[in-house]
C-alpha cells in the first residue's frame, strides 16, 4: 500500500560521508574518513564494516544499543575509531594513520541494523594521496568578481546619473512652461494693441 511505503522509507538506514566524497590527504599523514548513519526507530546490535576499495575489510565493530559505545570486532593496525554513538550524532568515523600512495582509492562505510529487519546500507567516500599539497590559485577568480563588481557599480552610476539629467531637463521644461504661461496673461495696455484694456476713444461723429 502506498501508506505503507511512505512509511517504510520514513523508518531507513541511512548512511552519510558528509557533503563531499572526496577526501585529500598528504603523503604519510593521518586522515579522517567521516561516517554516520540515522534510524528513526533506533537500533539494536547493529554492526558496522569500513572496506578499502569494495573487498578489502579494515575495520568491523559492533553496537549493542544507544546508551553504549561501539565495541571493535577486528580492525587494521593503522585504523583507528574515532566516532561516538552516545552523542547526538551516531559517528562511526576512523582515522588512517601514516598514509601511503597505495592506500588511494575508494572507502565504504557499511552499516546493517537488526531492528529494522536487518536493513542495510552503506556511503563511499574517494581518497586521493598527494605528495604536496597544492595551494587554490584564486587570482583569476579574484579578477573576475573585480571586473563584475566594477561593471555593476558603472551602471548604478550610469541610472543614478540618467535619473539627474532626466530631474533637471524636467525642471527646465517646466519653468519654460510657466514662463509661456505667465507672458500669454500679460496686460497689454502699454502696447495700445486691439483687445487691450486701454480706453479706445469713440469714432468721430459725422
Amino acid at each position: 500500500l502506498p501508506g505503507l511505503h511512505i512509511f517504510a522509507i520514513a523508518l531507513a538506514l541511512e548512511v552519510s560521508v558528509g557533503k563531499t566524497n572526496t577526501v585529500t590527504a598528504l603523503n604519510n599523514s593521518n586522515v579522517l574518513l567521516p561516517c554516520t548513519f540515522t534510524t528513526c526507530i533506533g537500533f539494536q546490535d547493529l554492526v558496522f564494516t569500513w572496506y578499502f576499495n569494495s573487498t578489502e575489510l579494515i575495520y568491523h565493530g559492533k553496537i549493542k544499543n544507544k546508551a553504549t559505545e561501539p565495541t571493535l570486532i577486528w580492525h587494521n593496525p593503522r585504523v583507528e575509531f574515532v566516532g561516538s554513538t552516545t552523542k547526538k550524532d551516531n559517528n562511526i568515523s576512523i582515522v588512517l594513520n601514516g598514509v601511503e600512495f597505495s592506500d588511494a582509492g575508494k572507502y565504504t562505510c557499511h552499516v546493517k541494523n537488526p531492528k529494522e529487519r536487518n536493513a542495510q546500507h552503506n556511503a563511499t567516500i574517494f581518497l586521493t594521496v598527494v605528495h604536496k599539497m597544492v595551494e587554490t590559485d584564486n587570482t583569476v577568480t579574484l579578477i573576475i568578481v573585480g571586473v563584475v563588481g566594477g561593471l555593476i557599480g558603472l551602471l548604478i552610476l550610469f541610472m543614478l546619473i540618467k535619473r539627474v539629467v532626466l530631474f533637471i531637463i524636467k525642471k527646465t521644461q517646466d519653468g519654460k512652461k510657466e514662463c509661456l504661461v505667465s507672458s500669454s496673461g500679460n496686460d497689454n495696455t502699454e502696447n495700445g494693441l486691439a483687445g487691450s484694456k486701454a480706453e479706445q476713444k469713440a469714432p468721430p461723429k459725422a
